[in-house]
């Protein structure tokens, strides 16, 4: 009796496809494989299983060691996905997340390692995931086989047995725990049990059929059954690379089937059909949300699971597939969606107006700090005021802008509905929304907004407050006035008194303009 009762699970239902390899003529001109059939004459077949793929392989190499097939399987597998790759140079970490403040704002994505700390991506750990992965990945199509024959109806007996289970769950619900319990006594646990205690194999012709029984009761006859994972380069290693191939083509037709049916539905490409759509799904959900509790669901879901059972049985299917029941439900189909679409161009009407905003643009002025008698001087137009306690101002960073009105531009995505732009004349409103200070308003003329001079303005309050003992005395008790407010009223007065050198080094004042949204054309 062996010791080592091990095996792998893969689907062996059908044979794995051979590799063929080209092989030179006599003249030395290289033929296909599949050209040449073996016969009698040729000899051997040219045909190349895994075993020999594996040999050939492993003599590539001059000085290999003893573990050179997982050497040549990691050549292998990186030389497949150095295929698949793009050829130019992509980084493969995540990127950052985009701001508001981004010009080009993209959409987050939710895989990357900003939400969830995983491993970049490498090609060696590529090769070695998808050697072990596909070296285990047996057993789901073992079930996946399994399935398909319990539905394709190869074994009535056995469809009908899993009706009378599926009558039995939706009859009584609270059965449905019992099932994977069961599943794992009479699936897992019942065949383990059997193959520790088998029947005995031999002529028992001779011999009393008692002698020969197995016994349940008695001392096991065989080791436990393990599994462990299909060894590289072996037949159910293939066998597992061929179903998961299948697998990724299903895969992918049923994704870009049911995109394409649902898609156009739902991604508002046709605004009223989406629309109208939205309104039938908020409705029914409504709906459900009070009378979910009414409905039999169980008799519904007995009716589910034996038409969706029903629709594989092999004349079902043939019937189903004839020219004539293909066009009757693609009639069906266009003419719902012609009815829906009808319907929703009825009763849903959609906002034509465009939407509308006002964007703002602040032309700055500058001249010297110590040149009382100098003129301001256009600067730039800028999107920020500028203003003494702005962050930019407080780091010694300078605005930023265009010189010229013709520069500036309407946001992305919208455009001017206004021709020219409108000096803001309410200037001291915008000042004060902002919290601006340390500035002079004006709010006759042309409405600028200049910086005060600091350092004069401390000599004069230093002269100000020489005279606040005078104040003081002559009021005495009366106390009308604080000394804040006294201050204040000096240096009102001293300014409206038109004493020069208190301007600062910039002023600004606020133009306004119109824009609406552009309506998306496509590409």
């Amino acid at each position: 009796m062996s010791s080592d009762t091990s095996e792998t699970l893969a689907n062996r239902d059908t044979p794995i496809p051979v590799v063929q390899v080209q092989h030179a003529s006599n003249d030395g001109t290289p033929t296909a494989s599949d050209s040449r059939t073996p016969d009698t004459k040729r000899g051997t077949s040219h045909r190349l299983s895994a075993s020999k793929l594996k040999d050939k392989l492993e003599s590539l190499g001059d000085n290999m060691s003893r573990d050179s097939s997982s050497r040549m399987g990691d050549k292998m597998f990186n030389l497949l996905l150095s295929q698949v790759l793009p050829s130019e140079d992509i980084s493969f970490h995540s990127d950052p997340e985009p701001t508001s403040s981004s010009p080009n704002t993209q959409i987050k994505d939710r895989r990357s390692r900003t939400y969830v700390a995983r491993p970049n991506f490498s090609i060696p750990t590529m090769s070695s995931n998808f050697r072990r992965f596909n070296a285990r990945i047996g057993v789901a199509f073992v079930f996946q086989n399994r399935l398909i024959r319990l539905f394709t109806w190869k074994q009535p007996t056995q469809t009908l047995s899993f009706l009378l289970v599926w009558t039995f769950l939706c009859v009584d619900p609270y059965l449905l725990p019992v099932l994977p319990l069961a599943s794992g006594m009479f699936f897992v646990m019942v065949p383990s049990y059997l193959t520790r205690h088998p029947e005995p194999v031999g002529n028992t012709v001779d011999v009393d059929a008692e002698l020969w029984r197995g016994s349940l009761g008695g001392p096991p006859l065989a080791d436990a059954r393990t599994i462990k994972p299909a060894p590289e380069f072996s037949k159910d290693f293939f066998r597992n690379m061929r179903d998961l191939q299948n697998c990724m083509e299903d895969f992918s037709s049923a994704h870009d089937a049911v995109l394409s049916f649902i898609t156009p539905l739902t991604n508002f490409s046709n605004e009223n059909l989406s629309s109208m759509l939205y309104l039938i799904l908020l409705i029914v959900s409504v709906s459900l949300f009070i009378s979910a509790h009414l409905l039999p669901w169980r008799a519904i879901f007995l009716v589910l699971g034996y038409g969706l059972t029903a629709l594989g049985h092999p004349s079902m299917q043939a019937l189903l597939t004839t020219p004539k029941t293909a066009q009757f439900i693609s009639e069906t189909e266009h003419a719902s969606r012609s009815a829906l679409l009808s319907l929703s161009r009825a009763d849903i009407e959609l906002e034509t107006s465009q939407e509308s905003r006002e964007v703002e643009i602040f032309e700055l002025q500058h001249r010297a700090l110590h040149d009382e008698f100098g003129e301001y001087e256009g600067f730039m137009f800028s999107p920020s005021p500028y203003s003494p306690l702005s962050p930019a101002r407080i780091s010694g960073d300078r605005p930023r802008g265009t010189p010229f009105f013709e520069d500036v531009l309407p946001p992305r995505g919208w455009r001017w509905s206004d021709k020219k732009w409108t000096l803001d004349l309410l200037s001291r409103e915008w000042v004060e929304d902002r919290c601006v200070t340390g500035v002079e308003v004006e709010v006759e003329g042309e409405r600028w907004v200049t910086d005060l001079h600091y350092e004069v303005l401390e000599s004069e309050g230093e002269r100000a407050g020489s005279g606040k003992g005078k104040l003081r005395k002559k009021e005495g008790s009366k106390g009308s006035k604080d000394i804040g407010e006294q201050e204040k009223e000096v240096l009102r007065r001293t300014w409206e008194s038109g004493v020069v050198g208190r301007k600062g080094e910039w002023r600004r004042r606020r133009w306004v303009r119109g824009v609406e949204r552009m309506p998306w054309r496509g590409e």
